[in-house]
């Protein structure tokens, strides 16, 4: 070949040429990428041991699962709703059962009450959801199981409180059932007000309606709301007067929201919008009701009739909400092993996604006066974080997880269902679905 050494020349020749890239290493400690997060001793207090538990009573080989718990705003006294239909009563330093009442039974007979021509037995409704009356002078809270959401009076009033909670309740217990006290067109299709007589809770036990308090006031079941589909959800306003309900099979009137001191109910939605209504609660202090379906959280104006902001979850199954006391953070558990924050002022889709869990969340909730959140799941732990929110706006909210809560076991692949700050102290209130209540301290 007779260019041999002449192309072999132009190649050596180009590769001399050839720009030279100077490749710089760079030298990182891997440790300078992990975000610097103060240790969990310097931010105490939170609840970490385990130091009372509380023993449910029941007939047969299986305890029934804690369904749902709530504490009164005192911190005195816990309440509990079971797959057996009841509610109980507890004191919280003693951990000794006061009363319990079966509003499962006592729904039941007040629906066969009204349909005699039905012989089968109604099965036993367990309490889903329960909370205490927020303001600290109304002695109430409100239980659901099955179609019906129960007001309670539970007894535990001072000498000013029994009169004031007894002025709240007086409504209640004078509606008859006829729907004559539901002004809405629409709200009377959907729910109906019943008072209980005082003979069918007496049946049940002596003590049902022999108030705690020495002061007296009403004490035991006073009305059910009696709704056309099963009631998933309960929440108070803040201002203790008015609750909302979600049943979410039943459409546009999945969302009702009562009035107890007027024993009215309306009905705040025509058309039912973005599937099934998980949960709905009210914002801490603006007009605003937050309404969760399985996948979008809306939020809406109560005076202005409007849709304020939607915000996109990522989740596929929603199952609990709730909303940091200042009112601009929002986080959502769902089924899918998430704990979702929203920054309301951000933007309308999460801040954070924390997924800390191994199987499907049952409950997350702020404390009403600590830096503190937590998360319960069917893995049977309550993880605990500390999450300060900032008054500085251009400072981001600080989440560091500082204990996981263990003591429950599994049942039938549920674990913890629910949980509860106490309002003053930095401790935690379990419920799992092997039938125990554990109250977690900070020692």
């Amino acid at each position: 070949y007779e260019h041999d050494v002449r192309e072999r020349f132009e190649r050596c020749l180009d590769l001399y040429l050839c720009p030279r890239v100077m490749k710089r290493r760079l030298n990182i400690d891997p440790e300078s990428l992990v975000p610097s997060l103060p240790k969990a001793a310097d931010l105490r207090p939170f609840p970490t041991s385990k130091c009372i538990e509380f023993n449910t009573p029941y007939d047969g080989d299986e305890a029934p699962m804690i369904r749902c718990l709530t504490v009164s705003p005192d911190g005195q006294f816990l309440a509990s709703g079971a797959s057996d239909g009841y509610v109980r009563l507890w004191e919280v330093q003693t951990g000794r059962l006061l009363r319990s009442w079966n509003i499962s039974k006592l729904v039941s007979g007040d629906v066969d009450a009204g349909n005699e021509d039905e012989e089968d037995e109604s099965p036993v409704k367990a309490v889903v959801c329960i909370e205490w009356n927020p303001n600290r002078s109304h002695h109430c809270l409100i239980a659901a199981t099955g179609k019906c959401a129960v007001v309670i009076a539970t007894g535990t009033g001072g000498p000013d409180d029994a009169e004031l909670t007894d002025a709240l309740l007086s409504a209640g217990t004078s509606c008859k059932g006829d729907g004559s006290n539901v002004k809405n067109v629409k709200a009377s299709k959907a729910v109906t007000w019943k008072a209980f007589k005082s003979e069918s809770i007496e049946m049940d036990g002596t003590s049902a309606t022999t108030p705690i308090s020495a002061f007296g006031g009403s004490c035991g079941p006073i009305v059910a709301l009696h709704t056309n589909y099963d009631v998933a959800s309960v929440k108070w306003h803040r201002k203790g007067d008015y609750f909302v309900t979600v049943s979410p099979k039943a459409g546009a009137a999945a969302v009702l929201i009562h009035q107890l001191n007027k024993a009215t109910s309306q009905q705040p939605f025509s058309k039912a919008k973005g599937g099934d209504v998980q949960r709905a609660c009210f914002h801490p202090t603006k007009p605003f009701l937050f309404v969760a379906t399985k996948q979008h959280i809306r939020i809406y104006h109560l005076v202005k009739q409007a849709m304020v902001k939607r915000l996109l979850s990522g989740c596929r199954w929603i199952t609990s909400i709730d909303i940091h006391p200042s009112g601009d953070h929002v986080i959502v558990g769902s089924l899918d092993r998430r704990m979702v924050w929203f920054d309301l002022d951000l933007s309308a889709t999460p801040y954070k996604t924390l997924r800390y869990h191994e199987k499907g969340l049952r409950d997350v909730g702020f404390h009403p006066r600590y830096p503190l959140m937590a998360s319960a799941s069917d893995d049977g732990s309550v993880h605990v974080f500390h999450s300060t929110v900032y008054s500085d706006l251009m400072k981001n909210p600080l989440v560091v997880p500082v204990k996981i809560l263990r003591g429950h076991s599994i049942v039938k692949k549920l674990g913890v269902i629910s949980f509860a700050f106490h309002p003053n102290q930095p401790w935690l209130f379990s419920a799992g679905a092997d039938g125990k209540i554990h109250l977690y301290q900070d020692i």
